[in-house]
């Protein structure tokens, strides 16, 4: 914890006010993290197309086969939308996603 979390105005705060502002400052991060990821879980289904469901599978598997954090493919994949190009190990994730997608319901 820094010293300007544990103290205010010369006084030290209750450990718990410390810790009520520690979770907030995280769940501000999660949301922030939810919020992109839904954006991509969009883009996805507007391009394979596909239900929701399947948007997920696809950006989780991108994300085991990529070595990444969903949030980070999910940021990647977002920012394609304003021109940026998805890296290509990113890529190469997401193809092989998308076809193990395409040969799981030929089965």
């Amino acid at each position: 914890m820094m010293a300007a979390e544990v103290a205010w105005g010369g006084a030290a705060l209750d450990p718990a006010v410390v810790e009520l502002r520690a979770g907030i400052a995280r769940s501000r991060r999660a949301l922030g993290g939810r919020a992109v990821i839904d954006q991509a879980l969009g883009v996805m289904m507007t391009l394979v197309p596909c239900p929701r469901r399947q948007a997920g599978v696809l950006l989780a598997d991108v994300s085991r086969h990529g070595l990444l954090s969903p949030r980070e493919v999910a940021a990647a994949l977002v920012a394609t939308c304003e021109g940026s190009p998805f890296p290509e190990h990113r890529d190469h994730a997401l193809r092989g996603a998308l076809w193990r997608l395409h040969t799981a319901g030929r089965t």
